[in-house]
């Protein structure tokens, strides 16, 4: 159905006023912009701020929601013949060798990974982040394989999965905070992610393949 344009005007605002408050945040620091700040930068009033983002961390996170089920849709979207471990191992190396930016591996990344690192607030939100990536990981493992609600296997692989993505995400944030070369740095990355298969088991490895259509 096509975007009505009360929808359109909606979300081209929330759009606004999301990136105006991210250049706040990179200017000035995250704890000194408030709400406030916000409202009088973007041309509206600071109900209107709060309706589309509940909390300052909100704005910060503005998208969160892609990042949080990422590895799950990875997972359920996987090839035949492929195993949950294996497809995720896939999905991050297309992202690296493209040298995209969801990985981090832009201009400018280092000043956002700044602004988290001089904010307890953001790097609460982002651990709670992180922990529902694995929640989410741990439901699809569950219903792929039908594991029973009481195996710990799923969990198991969904921290081991997660440990992969946010070593990846560690390295990549390291590298960037130095101002290097995205492209020299996705070179590194996936020379590092083999290193990273390499300590898999075959358990892992082997996890929740996908069986033929």
């Amino acid at each position: 159905m096509a975007e009505g344009l009360r929808e359109r005007k909606k979300r081209e605002t929330r759009q606004r006023i999301s990136d105006i408050a991210t250049g706040l945040f990179l200017e000035r620091g995250f704890v000194s912009v408030t709400m406030a700040d916000v409202a009088e930068a973007a041309d509206v009033s600071v109900n209107t701020v709060y309706n589309y983002f509940p909390a300052k961390e909100d704005l910060f996170f503005d998208r969160s929601e892609g990042v949080v089920d990422r590895l799950s849709r990875w997972v359920r979207g996987r090839d035949a013949g492929e195993s949950a471990a294996r497809a995720v191992l896939r999905e991050l190396r297309a992202e690296i060798e493209a040298v995209s930016p969801r990985m981090g591996l832009m201009a400018g990344y280092d000043r956002f990974m700044r602004c988290i690192e001089e904010a307890p607030p953001l790097r609460s939100r982002l651990w709670r982040i992180q922990q529902e990536v694995q929640d989410n990981l741990e439901a699809a493992l569950r219903q792929e394989t039908g594991a029973a609600a009481d195996d710990p296997l799923p969990g198991l692989i969904a921290g081991q999965i997660c440990w992969v993505h946010g070593t990846v995400f560690a390295a990549i944030g390291r590298e960037m905070a130095e101002g290097r070369d995205p492209g020299e740095v996705s070179r590194e990355i996936l020379v590092l992610l083999d290193d990273i298969e390499a300590l898999l088991s075959d358990e892992v490895l082997n996890y929740a393949v996908r069986g033929a259509e």
